[in-house]
């Protein structure tokens, strides 16, 4: 069991937060998000602004500088710190198995892309992670790019995602696969079971979470409380002894009185007892 670094967006979330977080779960692998780790390197510091409030003339500036700025920054870091990030987490107990940074769409350069394999390698990730684009000419760019630094690139699916809906991108790189999100694929109406079996070897990384099926609503709820099979493909990967991570996503609502570090330790207990 993992975890990716976006359940305890609520939080305070530095590179050195986000690991108290993993020690307090018990939890040993993670898959980080590319904010606090870009912090961490030195990054130049993101505007902040109000979520869902439209930006003015002035913000919307601040942002284009803002977008330049990071991709010259990242055209030249080394990877010094990425490199000691690594080891601070590695001397803790928990590995880093992926990176998810906002440099991988297809308006980032070739550097970007570049940068960011680069540095989940550092990391001591197997793969980045992203949005799947649903864009031919962006998942050949991606797996061609991927394949020269020989660092997956796992795809990451919402609604849309069917069996099929990897197929393109899979047939274009043996280095393009899949960041399977096994709630999304319950809300959308299909049983993961099926998926997981037919495309184990696909797979990369993936998500944990509880939704309710598409015709019970599709709503995120704790874990047990919806459709989704999590202690059936809990127990199918052990048995079936599949490599990759199960990665929780902590999407429900947070409870009043807790926190999501709570809740997330609650969900690696709740996959402990599946695995018993």
């Amino acid at each position: 069991m993992g975890v990716i670094s976006y359940s305890w967006r609520s939080m305070p979330s530095s590179a050195e937060q986000i690991l108290k977080y993993c020690v307090d779960c018990n939890i040993s692998a993670i898959e980080l998000m590319g904010s606090p780790v870009e912090e961490f390197a030195g990054s130049p510091m993101a505007p902040k602004f109000t979520p869902g409030q439209k930006p003015t003339p002035e913000q919307e500036a601040e942002r284009a500088a803002y977008a330049v700025s990071m991709k010259e920054w990242r055209g030249a870091v080394p990877m010094k710190k990425f490199e000691q990030l690594r080891k601070m987490y590695k001397d803790a107990g928990v590995s880093i198995y992926a990176f998810k940074p906002s440099a991988l769409g297809a308006k980032n350069s070739d550097q970007e892309i570049d940068y960011a394999l680069r540095a989940a390698k550092a990391l001591g990730a197997n793969q980045v992670t992203v949005e799947l684009p649903g864009n031919a000419d962006q998942t050949k760019r991606l797996g061609d790019m991927a394949a020269k630094q020989k660092i997956y690139v796992g795809y990451h699916g919402h609604l849309q995602q069917t069996i099929t809906a990897w197929d393109q991108a899979l047939a274009q790189s043996d280095y393009n696969a899949m960041n399977f999100d096994m709630g999304h694929y319950v809300a959308a109406g299909f049983d993961p079971i099926d998926l997981i079996e037919k495309k184990n070897k696909n797979i990369v990384s993936m998500h944990v979470k509880d939704r309710k099926s598409k015709s019970n609503g599709g709503e995120n709820v704790k874990w047990g409380e919806g459709n989704t099979p999590i202690v059936q493909a809990l127990q199918l990967m052990r048995k079936n002894k599949y490599r990759f991570p199960a990665t929780i996503e902590l999407e429900y609502p947070v409870p009043e009185g807790s926190d999501a570090v709570k809740e997330t330790a609650k969900c690696v207990e709740f996959a402990r007892k599946a695995l018993v």
